[in-house]
């Protein structure tokens, strides 16, 4: 791996072939640092194991913490989830694209290995131009915070930059991000399964209460079946 290269989004004539050395990046299996609606994140392709355990290293993060993957639209929830139920439609008919990362059962018949992921998968469609242009033309792709774990996640390239070097083939530069909140995480595999209720893990820029205005019925307790 040589130097990274690093792409002004803002220069429409750097942007074409900086995109298509991105995607060319993902398909060789190396890393991409790209801007989403949050943060900075680092993207592999999530259906190549040898660059999602490439996004962990250059993070310096176990198989314990898998990342999450980015979509480009919300047709791929029903592709990637083995059971999506309706409240989970109402909250991404609401909310994707944004800051919404959403947990449930993954479809079973995946070839893939994003860590150690209990069968599940975070899915979130980011609401940025670049991110979303991005994963129209690679697909699905893991993406984590571009930091290294521990330090502050990165709002502008430089940062990026300072943290991850040359680990990072592309750096897909579109200035500083709306950061610093993280996407709000909800674990909807009890509602997928019908054992419980939906679970926010982490409250980032969706706060709890819009969710419980959208789908109240994700967060009811579900009332145990009486036994005769």
């Amino acid at each position: 791996m040589g130097m990274a290269t690093v792409v002004d989004c803002a220069d429409p004539v750097a942007l074409l072939p900086g995109m298509r050395e991105a995607r060319a990046a993902i398909a060789r299996g190396e890393l991409v640092v790209v801007p989403t609606d949050t943060v900075y994140g680092i993207a592999a392709d999530a259906f190549q194991p040898d660059a999602v355990q490439a996004l962990l290293d250059a993070k310096g993060r176990g198989r314990t913490a898998p990342p999450p993957v980015l979509v480009p639209n919300r047709g791929t929830l029903d592709a990637l989830a083995e059971t999506v139920p309706d409240a989970v439609t109402k909250l991404a008919d609401a909310f994707w694209p944004g800051g919404l990362t959403i947990v449930l059962p993954a479809r079973t018949t995946l070839a893939w290995d994003l860590g150690e992921t209990g069968g599940t998968v975070a899915l979130r469609m980011p609401d940025d131009r670049i991110a979303l242009e991005l994963l129209a033309e690679t697909g699905p792709l893991a993406v984590s915070s571009a930091n290294r774990t521990g330090q502050p996640a990165a709002e502008s390239v430089a940062d990026a930059l300072e943290q991850l070097g040359d680990s990072i083939e592309v750096y897909l530069d579109a200035g500083p991000t709306p950061g610093p909140l993280p996407s709000t995480i909800v674990d909807a595999t009890g509602l997928a399964d019908g054992t419980g209720p939906l679970r926010v893990l982490r409250e980032g820029v969706i706060l709890k209460e819009a969710l419980e205005a959208v789908a109240p019925e994700a967060f009811a307790v579900v009332e145990a079946e009486p036994t005769e």
